[in-house]
């Protein structure tokens, strides 16, 4: 059975009552946000980004860039994932560029997952490797002489501190490092993981009712980094479903897009506003990375997990099992602040 976490936090507000005034807050107030990672370790957070350089993975690494509060080491490419590993990695340098950050190291792995051949379809994959026909500046950082297993692996070896893995695609590129490395495990304050649907419809579509994209496209991946003995945070469709991407927030954006990565992000949304009047776009991985810098925009629970590597209707599925590996999934998110907490920091208030 599922433990809140909420409940630990209050066991250990009350075991801490001897030191501290108060753990709750008065009535009437706003209640205290919970930990964030920089809290936890009293340092500025060191951050990897592994992702497959999708249009939602754009406005999540944008944000980051943005936020003073942690430090982004590195940017892992999956190829794997939506786009190519070419224009994946000249994408991923362009953004960087944008945010003004040359110094960051981007490598990609591998284009094909550890196991199976599923894959995102061509439509998708040919809309984000041309950039959906926006531009960005020309990344004057070479990429590094190293794939992005390499790249992942020096640097979580080499941090003074431990690193915490911000995941927004396939996770065969982090997968793939903790086989080989397995200690790197060891290093990692924790794998924020945008993907699976536990108690709630996946969106592969089709016979699969029960799988996320990120998920289904290298399962066998997701169970090695489940099972790495890492601690892992689940953002997942259960929390997304809470953080759509509505009309109503776009045409906030279009009234104050005041910075460069702000413009970019709704030059973006314009090139989907067919998507966003579906109403089946939502804010899947700049949630992830928000919860990353502020995890009292959701909810928790800790769950016992598999992953289903076998093909068929649930290939990709993130089950609840008893014998599982333990992961704190993300079951709902404050869709409205982070809305507000979003768009202030990608106009760098």
């Amino acid at each position: 059975m599922s433990r809140r976490l909420e409940f630990r936090v209050l066991g250990s507000c009350v075991a801490l009552s001897l030191l501290l005034a108060a753990c709750k807050a008065p009535p009437g107030s706003s209640p205290s946000p919970s930990p964030s990672v920089r809290s936890l370790t009293g340092q500025t957070p060191s951050v990897i980004i592994d992702t497959d350089m999708a249009a939602d993975d754009w406005m999540a690494i944008l944000y980051l860039l943005q936020r003073p509060d942690v430090s982004i080491e590195a940017i892992s490419v999956t190829g794997a994932g939506e786009a190519h590993c070419g224009p994946g990695i000249e994408h991923a340098l362009g953004l960087v560029a944008l945010a003004g950050s040359d110094d960051i190291p981007v490598a990609c792995g591998r284009e094909t997952p550890l196991e199976g051949d599923h894959t995102f379809p061509s439509s998708w994959r040919n809309a984000v490797d041309n950039l959906y026909g926006l531009t960005l500046p020309h990344g004057t950082n070479p990429p590094p002489d190293q794939t992005a297993v390499e790249l992942l692996t020096s640097v979580i070896q080499s941090s003074p501190q431990k690193v915490t893995l911000l995941t927004l695609g396939p996770l065969t590129n982090v997968a793939e490092a903790l086989q080989k490395s397995p200690a790197l495990a060891d290093n990692l304050e924790m794998i924020y993981i945008m993907g699976g649907a536990v108690d709630v419809p996946g969106n592969v579509g089709g016979s699969n009712r029960v799988a996320e994209w990120n998920i289904y496209v290298d399962p066998h991946a997701a169970n090695v980094v489940l099972e790495s003995g890492a601690p892992i945070t689940l953002v997942s469709l259960d929390a997304t479903n809470h953080v759509p991407l509505t009309t109503a927030f776009y045409e906030q954006l279009e009234d104050d897009h005041t910075s460069p990565e702000a413009t970019f992000v709704f030059d973006l949304l314009i090139e989907n506003r067919g998507f966003i009047s579906s109403g089946g776009y939502y804010f899947w991985d700049p949630l992830a990375a928000a919860i990353l810098t502020d995890e009292s925009l959701a909810d928790f629970e800790m769950r016992q997990l598999t992953v289903v590597e076998e093909e068929g209707p649930e290939s990709g599925y993130t089950r609840p099992v008893q014998d599982g590996a333990s992961v704190r999934v993300a079951i709902s998110a404050d869709g409205s602040r982070f809305e507000r907490i979003f768009l202030d920091t990608l106009n760098g208030r």
